[in-house]
């Protein structure tokens, strides 16, 4: 059985409401106002906003949504009124319906891509009528969980001591829903990110191949739409996913970019491309530190099992991992010296003689059990800057290695977030770490 929320967890709480108001207040103001005082190139965001117009996701009329929920979530308090045993046992039974949910998705859609089957909707009408009622017991159930899990990262938090006058800053607060898409742009000559624009999740693979077509052939870039598991505006968005782990490490990731937002380092994230990957691999590392001790404290069974595949593809959105035993293929070790290569090529001027190649190794890739449909600067320039384990898309970069260094030198992890936080360049993370 499914927990459905029972009605006396619909008391009002006036300090409660009031407390997270002020939190959404404050974030959305830093939101709103922070880029505005960062550096950008202008002229190819400006384009952006107007070929990929029709396809542009609504960040604000999200943000605007979902801190409505969060405020009714927030006014009903619901999980302080459970204990934490059955806290325990209500977000694993979301999981489990997730699970559910996504398994009679997946039977719709390959009724519907059956091309051999002539009228899907009448064959899956049981099943679509079925999934509307689990639909809406996920619904019952999901805001419980987000604010159950919320209050667990929330105690680890306090125990590290990253905290503003006694509560995280800001509070922890996030919302499943289908995220955008991403459209990254990198130049062709160098692998930089120097323009992203969100894109609404439900474009299609013809839609995204026209639009990456339209603007590299304008604007003479590398362009690249990628999926996304997590995005840090407030609250912070998390896919659906049935992989508990790898949602609760995403979790805590996106909250340090909230941290970090009033710290120079995510004040500067967009300044240069050392800067975005020291908040990237920043974010990486501590997630997976406060992830992990949220699982070690309220779900052990979770830490011994073995990586799951959605785990992994996290790694790399988008990726496909066989159901059956992964061949023996060493994904970061390829992928590393894809990158170095690549490097090399565009270092010595040879712009088309680096794309066949990129090109050459996604069929290597793709022969290996890995879809990935396109390998490219851009493809390099958003991935390369997740850095928290050597090798892989970042290739011979020195930031994320400088980043590990200086975490290995910290006593704890909030004396590590304490020294990196501040910094607002590259030169003064070398400096801390003896370089």
């Amino acid at each position: 059985m499914f927990f459905v929320i029972p009605a006396r967890l619909g008391i009002i709480n006036p300090m409660r409401w009031m407390e997270r108001f002020f939190n959404y207040l404050i974030i959305l103001v830093l939101i709103l106002i922070l880029p505005a005082s960062v550096p950008r190139l202008e002229d190819i965001n400006e384009k952006l906003n107007i070929t990929a117009a029709d396809y542009s996701f609504d960040s604000a009329g999200w943000v605007t949504n979902a801190i409505l929920v969060k405020i009714q979530q927030a006014s009903i308090g619901g999980a302080r009124y459970i204990g934490e045993a059955r806290q325990v046992g209500l977000v694993k039974d979301y999981f489990k319906l997730v699970r559910v949910v996504e398994k009679l998705e997946n039977e719709i859609n390959q009724v519907f891509s059956n091309p051999k089957i002539k009228d899907p909707y009448t064959q899956t009408a049981s099943m679509r009528y079925q999934l509307g009622l689990l639909h809406k017991e996920l619904n019952q159930i999901a805001p419980l969980a987000e604010s159950i899990l919320e209050a667990q990262l929330t105690v680890i938090l306090k125990e590290q001591g990253l905290t503003l006058f006694g509560q995280p800053g800001p509070a922890v607060s996030y919302h499943v829903t289908p995220l955008p898409q991403m459209l990254v742009i990198s130049p062709r000559d160098k692998i930089e990110e120097i323009a992203t624009h969100l894109i609404d999740p439900n474009i299609s693979v013809e839609q995204t191949e026209a639009l990456e077509s339209r603007v590299s052939s304008e604007n003479n870039v590398s362009s690249l739409v990628v999926e996304i598991g997590g995005l840090a505006v407030y609250p912070t968005m998390v896919m659906r996913t049935t992989a508990h782990d790898w949602v609760v490490e995403t979790i805590a990731h996106e909250w340090i970019h909230t941290y970090m937002m009033s710290h120079p380092l995510g004040i500067n994230y967009e300044t240069s491309p050392e800067l975005r990957t020291m908040n990237e691999t920043t974010a990486s590392i501590a997630g997976t530190e406060l992830g992990r001790m949220v699982l070690e404290r309220y779900y052990p069974e979770l830490i011994a099992r073995e990586p799951t595949a959605l785990k992994l593809a996290s790694l790399n959105p988008g990726l496909f991992l066989p159901a059956s035993d992964p061949p023996p293929f060493d994904f970061r070790a390829a992928m590393h010296e894809t990158r170095i290569n690549a490097d090399a090529l565009l270092a010595a001027g040879k712009i088309d003689e680096a794309e066949k190649y990129m090109e050459s190794r996604r069929l290597v890739f793709w022969q290996n059990g890995y879809a990935i449909r396109k390998i490219n600067q851009a493809y390099f320039a958003f991935y390369g800057a997740y850095a928290d384990v050597p090798g892989g898309a970042a290739g011979e970069d020195p930031v994320g290695p400088a980043v590990r260094k200086l975490r290995e030198q910290s006593a704890s992890l909030k004396e590590f977030l304490d020294k990196i936080a501040w910094m607002d360049s590259f030169e003064k993370l070398q400096q801390a770490i003896g370089k």
